[in-house]
């Protein structure tokens, strides 16, 4: 992983494209020294977006065994309504 600093991405951000896009680096850009973004393939983001989806779905399959089903948001109003 390339670390580069917001002063040189900006001057060299074509070249960083062709590099996340061509050779699938992962630059991260810092600005006064801390990491603030980074600059991955299309490929990688599909990834990333595929990992957080399947800790969603995870995630919901174990709230669903862990309660005795759902309360949809129909069902709050007309209990929110009786009271």
């Amino acid at each position: 992983m390339t670390v580069i600093s917001a002063t040189d991405a900006r001057a060299n951000f074509q070249d960083l494209v062709n590099r996340a896009e061509y050779a699938g680096e992962r630059i991260v850009i810092q600005r006064h020294g801390k990491n603030v973004v980074a600059l991955i393939s299309i490929k990688d983001l599909k990834l990333l977006e595929a990992i957080e989806d399947a800790i969603d779905s995870a995630e919901l399959r174990r709230a669903i065994e862990e309660n005795d089903g759902f309360t949809t948001l129909e069902e709050i109003m007309v209990r929110r309504d009786d009271e």
